[in-house]
């Protein structure tokens, strides 16, 4: 039999981080010769791999959209070639990321699975060892089309994965979305759950995601209404209001309520999703929620604020009409959103 074949991207993060006196940092090639030494990695069990490494490598609060599409770009330009790709990712921002990859490569029809670690690969008591090896064999030998987030013994569908945990092995959940595979003695895979295959008559493509103005802002008792309209001022397009419980706001506060209905005659799309890890917005169950949508806030149901940020950058980046990316914001795309509605 060929043996399957890995992609690796390495952007940086902590998982190939060495040692210095001023603390962990990278260095380029260091992941590289402490794979090299791996013997487990040399295993018939384990595919072949290739690892290209980004230069500069990222601390992964340095990300951005423009990094998402040069990630995008170099799997796109890799796929006839491998079986899958992993991403090494540093864990800050790897759930923004999880979600914009998943938006911008289309008709995906094979693993794209981030992973990282919490200690890096060098360390004798490490997450980075197991995280790294499960993440190459779920990406060679399980046909999964999404974009997923591997850690701690879950594979997460990317665009419903936040980060819960600054220093927990188990930094990652999938609040609205059960895990699509578990990691024990077994790797068991929810068949049931995973996207189907796209035609084969439809080859992967990248939709780019351009520079667009769009922000967050979560809401808090005594939010200045003059802060919320300064924020809402031209040339924002689009803002993911980060509400109380079901998608809930203080609504008898007549300048706020003035500031998200001036913005949204001027166009600006405004979703409003929960600040609650669990659960969805439902905008009709109280009437601060139903006040909210009749100044023209409209529901991100259970997007996480990652997705909506993510989804956001892909619709504005089509340049479509106002009212089809409010529709579509509201539409399932990529798995990103349960609608029971």
């Amino acid at each position: 039999m060929t043996k399957k074949r890995v992609y690796i991207a390495n952007t940086g993060g902590t998982i190939g981080m060495k040692p210095t006196p001023e603390g962990y940092k990278t260095e380029p090639g260091y992941l590289a010769a402490l794979m090299a030494k791996m013997r487990s990695l040399k295993s018939p069990t384990m595919p072949a791999y290739e690892l290209h490494e980004y230069d500069p490598l990222l601390d992964s609060s340095n990300m951005t959209p423009v990094d998402w599409l040069h990630i995008a770009q170099d799997i796109a330009e890799h796929y006839a070639e491998f079986d899958g790709f992993v991403v090494i990712h540093g864990t800050d921002t790897m759930a923004y990321t999880a979600s914009a990859l998943a938006f911008m490569l289309q008709d995906l029809g094979k693993p794209v699975i981030l992973t990282g670690s919490q200690i890096p690969l060098c360390e004798v008591r490490n997450d980075a060892r197991e995280n790294l090896i499960t993440a190459m064999v779920l990406a060679a030998n399980y046909q999964i089309p999404e974009v997923c987030l591997y850690f701690g013994d879950k594979l997460m569908r990317g665009c419903r994965t936040v980060k819960v945990s600054a220093d927990g092995f188990e930094a990652f959940d999938s609040p609205n979305c059960p895990p699509l595979g578990r990691v024990g003695v077994d790797i068991e895979i929810d068949w049931g759950l995973i996207r189907p295959l796209p035609s084969p008559l439809n080859p992967l493509k990248i939709q780019p995601i351009h520079k667009t103005r769009i922000s967050t802002l979560r809401l808090f008792p005594g939010l200045s209404p003059e802060i919320v309209a300064h924020i809402l001022q031209p040339p924002l397009k689009g803002l993911v209001l980060e509400a109380f419980g079901v998608g809930n706001g203080p609504t008898n506060n007549a300048e706020f309520m003035a500031a998200l209905q001036a913005a949204n005659q001027r166009g600006v799309i405004i979703v409003d999703c929960t600040q609650c890890l669990d659960g969805s917005v439902d905008l009709n169950d109280y009437a601060t929620g139903s006040a909210l949508a009749a100044v023209g806030v409209i529901s991100g149901y259970d997007l996480t604020v990652e997705a909506a940020l993510a989804k956001l950058f892909y619709l504005f980046s089509q340049n479509l009409p106002v009212a089809d990316i409010k529709s579509l914001m509201q539409t399932n795309l990529r798995g990103e959103l349960t609608r029971l509605q």
